[in-house]
This record gives structure tokens, C-alpha cells and sequence, in this order.
């Protein structure tokens, strides 16, 4: 799929895009996958990525390419993925760093069930980033579309993504494409401005 000079391509399984994938997924949760798992957070998801069959797979990327250079990325599922995707690999990638995360889970248990909750029928949006230097010039718009398509292709009825409550801007984005706020998260215990806001849209 092109947009002008934009490409969209499917991810593929390697560790340079699996380090890649994290940056911009850790981009796009406002760091908090750095948060979870520490400095060495690219690593661990760059590995778990090369597995199949979990919601960090490569299966659920793609990257967009101007003048094929990578500028882009996001990264979706089904419900029903979702429903047959394994942690495993990402434990497995992480060692001795669950003890980190089992500290965060207990902490951020409704956090966790809300972002882990995807309707039956939906497509749920993990992830949308794009470098600093291509932001405003549609990369962002192309992924949105990209991944609405793919959504309906599936057979989804509505596609749905979580945004941070305080950014803004990303809020009205999504708004301006039809998007609408259904259900606030509950915050991280003791830390503040950590709620977010599940959008949705029905296609």
C-alpha cells in the first residue's frame, strides 16, 4: 500500500527490526515498556518479537518506508489473537527482569485486565509511532488507514486503542478521524497521570 512516497510492508523476523519495533512501541506507550523492564527493554521485546503467535510478534507490525528508509510503525491484532496469544516469549526473553514486571502487575492490576481486555470482533490498535522528522508529513495517517483496512479484511467490526489520558494531541487525532473516548483505565497505584483513555471506532 502507497501514499504518495510512503510504503507500508508487513515486518519481518529479524533483531535489527525487532529492536526497531521496540523503540517505537515504547515511543508510543510514552515509555512504558522502558519502565517495565529496564534499560535493556529494546533487547527484550526485540527478541520476543521474533517468535510467533503473541501481540508482540512481528505478525502484528508493519512498518512504513519513505524512500525506503523505515519511518513508521504500528502494530494490531485481532480479538481473536489476542485470545490465543502466549506471554512466553516475552518471559522467556525477560529472565530475570519478571520480577520486575510481577512488581508492576500487582501494581497496576486494573491497569492491566483494561488494556488486556479486546471485545469479541475488534481489532485492537497496540501501537502507532513515527520519527520526529516524518511527523506531519501523513506517515501517521497512512498506518491509521493501513490498519483500519487490515481491521476490516478480518472481518472486525470496530477497531479500538488506548491513549494515554493526558496526551492531547494524539486524542484529538484520533477524534478527528472518527474515533470516540468509551472507557477510562484505572490509574497505576501511587503513580500519577497514568490512566488511559480506550478509544473506538466502528467500521
Amino acid at each position: 500500500m502507497t501514499s504518495e512516497s510512503v510504503t507500508v510492508r508487513p515486518a519481518v523476523a529479524t533483531l535489527d527490526e525487532g529492536l526497531l519495533f521496540a523503540r517505537y512501541l515504547n515511543v508510543a506507550a510514552d515509555g512504558a515498556f522502558r519502565a517495565l523492564l529496564g534499560g535493556s527493554y529494546d533487547r527484550v521485546i526485540g527478541e520476543a518479537y521474533l517468535s510467533p503467535g503473541h501481540d508482540l510478534s512481528y505478525e502484528t507490525a508493519v512498518f512504513a518506508e519513505r524512500s525506503g528508509r523505515i519511518a513508521g510503525m504500528a502494530s494490531g491484532y485481532t480479538s481473536r489473537d489476542h485470545a490465543q496469544s502466549s506471554d512466553e516469549p516475552l518471559r522467556r526473553a525477560a529472565g530475570y527482569r519478571m520480577v520486575r514486571m510481577a512488581a508492576f502487575s500487582v501494581l497496576g492490576r486494573g491497569m492491566k485486565r483494561f488494556i488486556k481486555t479486546v471485545p469479541d470482533g475488534d481489532y485492537y490498535l497496540l501501537a502507532v509511532a513515527v520519527d520526529d522528522q516524518y511527523r506531519g508529513s501523513g506517515i501517521g495517517t497512512t498506518l491509521l488507514d493501513y490498519s483500519e483496512t487490515t481491521a476490516r479484511a478480518a472481518g472486525c467490526g470496530r477497531i479500538v486503542l488506548d491513549v494515554a489520558e493526558n496526551n492531547a494531541g494524539a486524542r484529538q487525532l484520533y477524534v478527528h478521524r472518527g474515533m470516540r473516548v468509551e472507557a477510562t483505565s484505572p490509574s497505576i497505584l501511587r503513580i500519577p497521570n497514568t490512566r488511559a483513555i480506550r478509544m473506538v471506532k466502528p467500521l
